[in-house]
């Protein structure tokens, strides 16, 4: 059992981990720590010989769906509840923003967003370490390349969280210093579901295709023509027949006209190769399993989409790890006290960009409506902001109704 330590002792505890993690990074080569953070081993989560990521159908389907997340932009919003109403900021405190931008001294907050969502996808869970001064507050964080992770209590039913490094080192947080997204979450109530027992099979039909289409590649250099003699021949004879018939007839360099004459001392027979190659139906139903269990299309992963379809998988993916994520950066990042006073992270997508071109045209009605501001349109179509472009205009002919004088009713 864990009893809680001072603060000073959880801060030991977090710099050992950053040590480890950073020792990891050195003991391998970059391309090996990449792959070896992108697949996560043990208890909780699926490894496909260790390398389920390296399938080109699985990161096909991870792709889209991280890169969308990388795309959202994490905010700092405060509300402030007053006499004379609400109170709107962003990004109130810099070293929130800033912790928004650069979590820590290796990545951009988009690379790690990008990096959290493919773990996520491949084992139902991802974690990431918040690293705090001596006064509480965050400045780092850091996602955890774990190879197992245990739950526990200390005396006082604090829950932490115990980390296996594939290195063989490990480390221990409490689990308000560990950001936790979390898929299928059912029998357990800490951890998602592991998804290795839905895609096992899949996996299995998948390599074994792809093994069937290598070996058959690869047959295909062997034997293909015999030549029968009806005298016996010494070997080096047969060997020389053999070369001189492929290279008058089966060379690219021939002058064959697509003839071969032989005479009654040889006769050539045409050797079949009988490997077992998977019809294209047989490929095309797996992969749309696969594509299915990710719930994404051929259209998502090629990118051929229109506007309709990605909003419907943006609405059904995207946003709900979208709020997830904010709202776990919420009470990870702050207290209850600092969320009672209206501080919390959210995080904005800009679904408008992957719109079409007339319905980006129609937005400017937007700007002089007050719905946009100018320089949000501007963001929408790539465009640097202008100055005085954050600042909502109307046009003069519109007014608040309660001043029309009409009969609203």
């Amino acid at each position: 059992m864990l009893r809680r330590g001072s603060r000073k002792e959880r801060r030991a505890i977090n710099t050992g981990l950053f040590q480890t993690i950073k020792q990891h990074v050195q003991d391998r080569s970059p391309t090996a720590v990449r792959f070896q953070m992108m697949t996560d081993r043990g208890n909780g989560f699926y490894m496909w010989d260790g390398k389920l990521f390296h399938s080109d159908i699985i990161r096909a389907c991870i792709r889209p769906k991280a890169k969308a997340v990388g795309k959202l932009v994490g905010k700092h919003i405060r509300e402030t509840i007053t006499a004379d109403g609400k109170t709107l900021t962003i990004n109130p405190d810099a070293y929130i923003r800033f912790l928004l931008e650069e979590p820590n001294p290796f990545m951009t907050g988009q690379v790690m967003q990008e990096k959290l969502e493919t773990q996520l996808c491949l084992n139902n869970n991802a974690f990431a370490v918040i690293v705090r001064d001596d006064r509480g507050y965050p400045m780092e964080i850091y996602p955890v390349p774990a190879a197992q992770v245990d739950a526990i209590y200390d005396a006082g039913m604090n829950l932490y969280l115990k980390f296996y490094f594939p290195n063989g080192r490990q480390a221990t947080f409490p689990y308000t210093d560990v950001i936790h997204l979390r898929h299928d979450v059912y029998e357990n109530d800490i951890f998602g579901e592991s998804p290795a027992p839905a895609l096992s099979g899949l996996m299995d039909v998948i390599n074994t295709t792809d093994q069937g289409i290598i070996r058959a590649i690869k047959n295909s250099s062997i034997i293909q023509w015999l030549l029968k003699f009806t005298n016996s021949l010494r070997p080096e004879d047969l060997q020389k027949q053999a070369t001189d018939f492929a290279n008058n007839y089966l060379s690219i360099n021939s002058a064959s006209v697509g003839v071969a004459a032989v005479d009654s001392k040889a006769e050539a027979v045409r050797v079949e190769p009988k490997d077992y190659v998977p019809n294209a139906a047989q490929m095309d139903r797996t992969t749309k399993r696969i594509y299915s269990f990710f719930n994404t299309n051929e259209k998502i992963v090629q990118s051929a989409y229109d506007e309709d379809e990605w909003q419907a998988y943006a609405e059904s993916e995207i946003e709900p790890d979208q709020i997830q994520l904010g709202d776990e950066y919420t009470r990870k990042l702050f207290s209850r006290r600092e969320r009672g006073h209206g501080n919390q992270i959210y995080f904005e997508a800009a679904n408008l960009q992957y719109a079409s071109m007339q319905t980006k045209l129609n937005l400017v009605q937007f700007v002089d409506r007050g719905i946009m501001t100018p320089n949000e349109v501007r963001a929408v179509f790539n465009m640097a902001p202008i100055p005085g472009g954050d600042t909502a205009v109307r046009r003069l002919d519109t007014r608040p109704t309660e001043e029309s004088g009409g009969d609203n009713s």
